[in-house]
């Protein structure tokens, strides 16, 4: 596994994340009351400090009240201001010293201000849910909120026994005393904050999958009414999963939900383990599928395979795209070829001041990141031809599993499996703004 961190603050976010040290593992014990929407934690985080000593390092955290703060059992220094926990030890933590901070907080949880509206915790007309990307994670708990930070996690979370609770990774247990009902995941595969999935709610869990031996277990978690529509639009799910793993190797996660909520979401969202869908990507007529695979891939590209910092979306964006158009051409759809036209078309209609490799904080959502980055992969496969290309996409994932990667990474790891130079194809998709020519080799469906 290689992994690669950034070495300073992320460009696009500075006042999110400290990279003065890394977060080895979180345990969160929660208990959420969704009727006054209260919430309250402690957090046990179990961290290392970088190459210098740590005199004071900073957690990201929304505006909660704080309850009490430990640095390997002692009380620290602290101070609270604009979503930036500030801990001073009373000891300086050596430099590459493992140490465990606690935090304990409360409050009435609501989604942190970016440029794209409300992100993370976002309270429902009847329980929550959490999405986060990019910078959510702190509207709902204490982390060093930085994507090439990965950790392994334990949730704990107590709610009314009328709900549901979800969240990626394993369910250990769920104990029911009184009232009350308390579940118990673990992750155990490295996540960065953003990814780390939540949804409490009123949901019918459908097996979607018999997974059979080595198969990946696949669940489903959505209102009772939605059912019928929802068994067919997500009918073929189980098929994408084993297609991306020919394509892609094996699902780098113990196994897969996903979740449908009552209302509606603008776009789905991608958390580790799991996937967010709103009732209006269930339509009963497989109008959203396209999505249900775009999400399924991001397992690979996004969550497995991270990325450093913000700068170099493309890479999962562009390769989650990808995956769409490969669907597609396997499922009797358009091949990738005429959706990769489709796409050219678009584009060409548009403003091309934008460079893959580094789309600006305002452009990093923005759907010409995603079409010119599903249109980069395929002139690559263009370039390399189906036997190089899909052996690179596997190497890809299988070699920075777990890890984290930047848009260089992937061009050094390009250039390996090329017959051909791939400098200028990549100087004109990833570093260049004008649109290059629509690539024409013929591609041929993957074997």
């Amino acid at each position: 596994m290689a992994v690669q961190q950034a070495a300073g603050a992320d460009p696009y976010f500075p006042e999110h994340g400290d990279p003065r040290y890394r977060v080895h593992r979180y345990e969160l014990v929660l208990d959420y009351r969704p009727g006054p929407n209260r919430l309250s934690g402690m957090a046990r985080i179990n961290a290392i400090a970088g190459r210098s000593p740590l005199t004071e390092f900073v957690l990201n955290l929304a505006d909660f009240k704080i309850g009490r703060v430990r640095v390997d059992g002692r009380q620290p220094h602290y101070t609270h201001r604009g979503g930036r926990l500030r801990v001073r030890p009373a000891k300086p933590v050596r430099a590459g010293a493992a140490f465990t901070v606690e935090v304990h907080w409360s409050g009435n949880p609501k989604p942190v201000n970016s440029p794209w509206g409300g992100l993370g915790w976002e309270e429902l007309e009847d329980g929550a849910l959490v999405a986060s990307q990019p910078i959510g994670a702190p509207s709902w708990y204490p982390c060093n909120d930085r994507p090439a930070d990965k950790a392994s996690y334990q949730i704990s979370i107590t709610t009314p026994s009328a709900y549901a609770v979800v969240a990626g990774g394993r369910l250990l247990t769920r104990t029911t005393k009184a009232s009350t009902t308390t579940w118990v995941y673990e992750q155990s595969a490295p996540t960065s904050s953003y990814l780390v999935g939540l949804a409490i709610g009123k949901y019918q869990t459908v097996v979607l999958a018999d997974p059979g031996l080595g198969g990946v277990p696949q669940h489903a978690h959505i209102p009772a009414h939605l059912l019928p529509e929802f068994s067919r639009d997500f009918a073929r799910q189980p098929q994408m999963m084993h297609l991306f793993q020919q394509l892609f190797g094996p699902y780098p996660f113990d196994e897969y939900a996903v979740v449908v909520t009552e209302e509606e979401l603008d776009v789905p969202v991608e958390a580790q383990g799991l996937s967010l869908f709103g009732a209006n990507h269930v339509d009963g007529a497989r109008g959203s599928e396209r999505l249900v695979a775009h999400e399924l891939a991001h397992q690979w590209f996004g969550n497995s395979v991270s990325i450093a910092d913000w700068r170099n979306i493309w890479l999962n964006e562009g390769l989650a795209k990808y995956a769409e158009w490969l669907w597609s051409e396997r499922s009797g759809g358009r091949s990738a070829q005429q959706l990769a036209a489709s796409a050219h078309r678009l584009l060409s209609t548009l403003p091309q001041d934008l460079r893959l490799a580094d789309p600006g904080r305002k452009s990093m959502f923005d759907d010409r990141l995603y079409e010119r980055g599903g249109l980069t992969v395929h002139a690559l496969r263009c370039a390399l031809g189906d036997d190089a290309f899909f052996h690179m996409l596997r190497a890809w994932a299988g070699l920075h599993r777990n890890g984290t990667v930047t848009t260089s990474a992937f061009v050094s790891h390009v250039a390996r499996f090329a017959a051909e130079p791939v400098d200028e194809l990549f100087e004109a998709w990833v570093y260049g703004a004008a649109l290059p020519p629509l690539p024409g080799a013929e591609t041929r469906a993957a074997v």
